[in-house]
């Protein structure tokens, strides 16, 4: 008879590479609307980092500049997820943000890109069929 552990119990948060910290922190907080709730920042220094609340992972922007960290940029796409795609995109081409082509409908959910600032890949994500 074996025995499993549980070792990971959840997600701490998510971090995002940032060349220009201010820049994307005014991104993720101004144009995303995004909760900021805290700066990564000793006494005298630069931030290295920033974290935003979405109500279910914490976004970390990450200095990679200000941490010797070479900075790369994620292809990947961090899915935010939303009521409804269209409107939330609207919304969002209101503020000045410019999608990577039309809206995906994969079957089961409502897709659409976009990047950040310093170029990650970002989507917004509306799931409409139930999970399983």
């Amino acid at each position: 008879m074996s025995t499993t552990t549980k070792i990971v119990t959840g997600v701490d948060y998510v971090g995002i590479p940032s060349n220009d910290l201010e820049t994307a922190r005014a991104f993720y907080e101004n144009v995303l609307g995004i909760e900021a709730s805290s700066v990564w920042q000793q006494a005298d220094q630069p931030a290295v980092g920033a974290e935003f609340e979405t109500g279910t992972v914490t976004i970390a922007l990450i200095n990679c500049p200000g941490l010797g960290i070479p900075f790369q940029v994620n292809p990947a796409p961090l899915a935010f997820q939303v009521d409804d795609v269209a409107q939330a995109r609207a919304e969002l081409e209101s503020r000045g943000v410019t999608f990577l082509g039309d809206d995906i409908d994969s079957g089961v959910c409502h897709m659409a890109n976009f990047k950040d600032p310093d170029g990650n890949a970002l989507m917004l994500h509306q799931r409409y069929a139930p999970k399983g």
